[in-house]
């Protein structure tokens, strides 16, 4: 397919690789002069000089950009065709999908898996989207993802997307809180995340964020700021729903004391700082 792909950024730019990858024709754009022109030498492509001029002629636009206000600005610059299908794939929240996908064709498909799996084309994918809309996508979907699934109408892939990333930085902050109760209780950190990795308490937060956190290191697989706004779109998503949501709002006051530190572009592993802050000593092994 002849495939426009606006956002190269961290997950973007290894997502639209691997549309390059899988046969697809793709002229990209960014917001960074010179990036899209870059990427485009080094994968085969074309670059374009604006998103109007990405999806001139294209099958699919996809977009993977930052929130809802970015996907709507962009959108609302390209001229809407029978023969154009918008592919969201940047969690934007239920609301503002359903609202782009008024007179277009409009699938929503937000991602979970951090950038090694966008690497490597084994994202997890979550659509939402009218079955004939879905099934042009598809292709796309699969050289992007290792599982996708299509969750009913459109809004219900960043339905559940939004839910997830709750669990996730709460996962992460229960881990952060409990390296801090172990450090303060002189047990040997390392041999800790072992035991626990085979225990009740496994999870993927422990396997991907316990060393980081013991060496805080945040190199970002998913910043801070960015699990913030999900996590504040869960938030007004039970809102809507009129259901109340306290693991959504403990993790979001965390996450915006994060913010506060300076962290946002930070992996949300640093999440940890905030509750050494709290706790008032920092993670060491005895």
């Amino acid at each position: 397919m002849k495939v426009g792909f606006c956002g190269l950024g961290i997950m973007g730019s290894r997502m639209a690789a691997q549309v390059v990858k899988a046969g697809h024709e793709v002229t990209a754009w960014t917001r960074t002069e010179g990036k899209a022109q870059a990427w485009a030498d080094e994968h085969g492509a074309r670059a374009a000089a604006t998103p109007a001029e990405a999806a001139d002629g294209a099958d699919v636009l996809i977009t993977m950009l930052v929130d809802g206000a970015q996907v709507t600005s962009l959108i609302e610059q390209v001229p809407v065709r029978d023969d154009l299908l918008f592919l969201d794939m940047t969690t934007i929240g239920a609301p503002t999908a359903r609202q782009l996908a008024q007179g277009r064709r409009f699938v929503d498909a937000p991602v979970t898996g951090s950038s090694p799996r966008a690497e490597n084309g084994t994202l997890t994918i979550m659509v939402g989207g009218r079955d004939e809309d879905v099934a042009v996508a598809m292709p796309l979907l699969q050289a992007m993802g290792e599982k996708i699934i299509h969750m009913g109408p459109v809004g219900h892939g960043q339905a559940v997307k939004v839910i997830g990333n709750v669990i996730s930085s709460s996962n992460a902050i229960i881990l952060a809180q409990s390296l801090i109760a172990g450090a303060a209780a002189g047990i040997d950190l390392e041999k800790a995340i072992d035991v626990l990795s085979v225990s009740s308490g496994a999870s993927t937060m422990l396997d991907l964020k316990a060393r980081p956190m013991l060496e805080h290191d945040w190199t970002t697989l998913f910043k801070l700021e960015h699990m913030l706004k999900d996590v504040r779109l869960a938030l007004e998503q039970a809102h809507e729903s009129k259901v109340p949501y306290p693991a959504a709002a403990d993790a979001a006051q965390l996450l915006e004391g994060g913010m506060s530190r300076g962290l946002a572009d930070a992996d949300f592993a640093s999440v940890l700082e905030v509750l050494e802050g709290l706790a008032g000593r920092p993670v060491v092994s005895p």
